[in-house]
């Protein structure tokens, strides 16, 4: 088995064939999964760089759309006391429908799968009244959409982002 070079070890292209990230980043992106507050000085001790340096870092991966900076809430302390997760599955193009889910700010997750179906959308709604208007009239009525299968949750158990950068 071939040796990685030093370069190939400290830079790596985004799945999405986005920007190359180096270790300094995928450590910057790290340090702000286990705490998006943490001081930029905190994390410039950390990896090694400036205040200054870490904050210019920070703005480029957002810049570039690698990473964001968000607050994560539990829906039912904010007044949203339904979710589910909304399997989808689609005559033709798939990509136009996905653009259109993406745009209705109920949907907080959509994703194209290989499998039963064609796109996975998870929905954050008020209330049962609410979910059925997004799913009944909002979600089957996209062209394109051939059906729908409802996974409601009843309870939300676990809901993290740490999975580092690997």
């Amino acid at each position: 088995m071939a040796s990685r070079s030093a370069d190939q070890k400290d830079s790596r292209e985004s799945r999405s064939g986005g920007p190359p990230l180096d270790a300094v980043s995928l450590a910057i992106i790290e340090q702000l999964q286990e705490d998006g507050r943490r001081p930029y000085a905190a994390i410039g001790k950390a990896v090694g760089l400036s205040e200054a340096a870490v904050r210019q870092r920070v703005q480029k991966l957002l810049d570039q759309g690698v990473m964001q900076i968000v607050a994560v809430t539990d829906p039912l302390t904010v007044g949203f006391r339904r979710q589910a997760m909304v399997g989808v599955n689609v005559e033709g193009d798939v990509e136009s429908v996905a653009e259109a889910l993406a745009a209705m700010s109920e949907c907080e997750y959509v994703v194209m799968t290989a499998g039963s179906f064609d796109l996975m959308v998870e929905v954050v709604c008020e209330d049962d009244d609410h979910l059925l208007e997004v799913i009944n009239r909002r979600i089957r009525a996209v062209p394109g959409v051939r059906s729908t299968e409802s996974f409601v949750y009843l309870r939300l158990k676990k809901q993290t982002y740490m999975w580092g950068t690997r």
